[in-house]
């Protein structure tokens, strides 16, 4: 067995492997590989294992962060609810983790995340703190409409009474979607990414992902989200609403037309993204029927130092948070995309 960097001629091999193999997830594609790099300028390690008969047994991808403020380390993937080691036999497995550790000590990295679905005992620490919450899509649209319910169906119609309706589009929705999600991350404190990103996305992957948009009857966008599918899973990464029209509910008519759109066009999953269980998200998720994953987040640390809190959540970051929310969305998109590349 041989470990090794993949190179440009191993990319096609790379993504064969991804699409055999049934604990590939979507960030395990080799085009993410140059998508971040030129995305965010970082420095990506992608690493496989082959068998004496050139054969890939295992993959993982890593992105290299560093910044004064979150320090120096390694995630496969960041941005993203997954990533990790993807290898179909133990041997393959630790032979990775042994040499992104190896690789982690020469660059003098404080830590790796590696952010998987499973339950493994590979001696690293571990977070399960948070869940994906999926739907099954079982049968035609209109079947999961008679199955959700009155409540949520008259949540559902009560912005389309407003005069609000939805569009499902791609680069072409890209403004409006980018309008809402920047507005809405500046509210919420946290640094929004550039718009190349998003746009490198529809690009990269123009047949699997999406946008979905509602808008009001004076075609004023005020929810969007962003669609990604993969292997009968259509999962929304990043959505939003403004907060003036929450009294509307748009959310709920966004997320009907999204789920809607993964039943009509043959998917067999709806991926609404990670919670912790029993907040606000979670419970909304919920009602649609979604039932959560266990997501197992897994950490080496240099010296077998504690767990980073690089989250909201940790008390270090509140003050800028609070600062964030009090700045014109203007700055925020100037200045935002620097510092987000570097949170995970």
């Amino acid at each position: 067995m041989r470990i090794g960097i993949c190179k440009n001629e191993d990319a096609e091999r790379w993504d064969c492997f991804v699409a055999s193999t049934a604990q590939a997830n979507c960030y395990h594609q080799i085009k993410w590989k140059r998508l971040i790099e030129e995305s965010f300028g970082l420095r990506t390690i992608y690493l496989l294992t082959e068998d004496n008969e050139h054969r890939i047994t295992g993959i993982l991808p890593l992105v290299h962060l560093r910044s004064v403020v979150f320090g120096n380390f390694m995630v496969s993937m960041p941005y993203f609810n997954y990533g990790g080691v993807c290898a179909t036999d133990e041997a393959s497995r630790s032979l990775l983790l042994e040499e992104a550790t190896r690789i982690a000590k020469r660059e003098s990295v404080d830590h790796i995340e590696f952010r998987d679905t499973r339950l493994l005992e590979n001696g690293l620490q571990r977070k399960e703190s948070k869940v994906s919450m999926r739907l099954p899509l079982h049968g035609s649209s209109d079947e999961l409409w008679k199955s959700i319910g009155s409540k949520l169906r008259s949540q559902v119609n009560r912005p389309i009474k407003e005069g609000m309706y939805s569009k499902i589009g791609k680069e072409d929705e890209l403004d409006n979607f980018y309008e809402v999600f920047s507005r809405n991350m500046r509210d919420l404190g946290t640094p929004v990414y550039s718009k190349n990103f998003f746009r490198n996305i529809l690009r990269t992957f123009s047949e699997s992902s999406w946008i979905c948009t509602v808008f009001t009857k004076e075609k004023k966008a005020v929810a969007s989200g962003f669609l990604i599918g993969f292997k009968g899973t259509l999962e929304i990464p990043w959505a939003s609403s403004l907060r003036s029209q929450n009294k509307y509910s748009p959310n709920m008519l966004l997320y009907w037309n999204a789920i809607k759109f993964g039943c009509d066009t043959g998917y067999k999953e709806f991926d609404f993204g990670r919670s912790t269980p029993d907040e606000g998200t979670y419970r909304f998720k919920e009602q649609w029927g979604a039932r959560p994953h266990p997501l197992y987040w897994y950490y080496w640390t240099k010296n077998g130092g504690p767990i980073p809190e690089l989250n909201p959540k940790n008390p270090k970051y509140r003050a800028a948070i609070n600062v964030w929310k009090r700045l014109p969305v203007g700055i925020t998109r100037m200045i935002g995309p620097s510092i987000v590349k570097n949170l995970p």
